[in-house]
């Protein structure tokens, strides 16, 4: 069967791909920042996963507010970046996976989740950038990668709760699938910041290290949180915890962290990083 070797959570901020872009990663604004990801690269590289599972959400490239799904999942063989406005370079075409992929679509419908399906969709930043940034100089297209894409920015957006649930039923799926695929997990995005409005900068930085505690210990804890919880906890755009719940869903079982960075504020941002790995 296929197996989880390991989860990843990232920031996926903008910001991230316009500084490698411009190569200034040791400059004393983001050196702290980036020296927080060697050490999962080195795993990365040593581990060779097939597949990477991408919890992202999608800030207007593809699902703008007139159709924005709650779930969406990809099944294509490619992915196509493009110009977002950020200032970001469009990257080269991201590698997909179309058999993994339909596996989970089918576990996912027969589990009671209806997941709009993809195949046919560009990524942004949210998707790009962790990629980026785990293989400098874009070097990812060896891995197969499967996006799942979770609203996070029209109401009503899914609880915590379901999309841990969403996570586990993943998780199930891929331990169901006949093969030997070594597959990795990225939850991305976060932790606490809100972009406008009256709380515009607000950083959490006790609660979104509580979060990467609880992510290891208890990830259930999270659950109980509703989305107006986190937004008046971490900022309108807090609730990209979600995907960070997703991914650690997928993880079923105890879990042991082997790397965390966290630095605030980075673009506005409480940046995290964590690498974890199944017992």
């Amino acid at each position: 069967m296929a197996k989880i070797i390991g989860g990843i959570t990232t920031s996926h901020i903008p910001a991230i791909g316009i500084a490698m872009d411009k190569g200034i990663e040791d400059t004393p604004y983001w050196k702290d920042f980036f020296a927080g990801y060697p050490p999962i690269r080195e795993w990365l590289n040593k581990e060779q996963p097939d597949i990477a599972i991408v919890f992202y959400n999608d800030h207007g490239l593809e699902m703008f507010l007139d159709k924005k799904p709650t779930f969406a999942i990809g099944c294509a063989p490619q992915y196509e970046n493009a110009d977002e406005g950020w200032g970001i370079a469009t990257i080269p075409p991201v590698t997909g996976e179309t058999e993994l992929s339909w596996h989970i679509i089918n576990e996912l419908v027969e589990n009671d989740f209806d997941p709009t399906v993809c195949q046919d969709i560009k990524v942004d930043h949210g998707l790009t950038v962790p990629l980026s940034i785990m293989y400098p100089g874009r070097n990812y297209q060896h891995m197969k990668v499967i996006p799942v894409c979770i609203n996070c920015e029209r109401h009503p957006m899914p609880k915590p709760s379901r999309c841990f649930a969403l996570g586990q039923a993943i998780g199930r799926a891929v331990e169901s699938f006949e093969g030997d695929q070594k597959v990795v997990v990225f939850g991305t995005g976060g932790l606490s910041h809100q972009l406008d409005g009256e709380r515009a900068g607000i950083i959490n930085a006790d609660f979104d290290i509580e979060c990467m505690d609880k992510l290891v210990s208890d990830p259930e804890a999270l659950t109980k949180y509703s989305i107006d919880d986190l937004v008046e906890i971490a900022g309108a755009q807090g609730v990209e915890l979600n995907m960070w719940i997703a991914m650690r869903g997928c993880m079923l079982g105890d879990v042991e962290e082997v790397h965390r960075n966290y630095v605030a504020p980075i673009s506005n941002t409480g940046a995290g990083t964590q690498l974890l790995l199944n017992k």
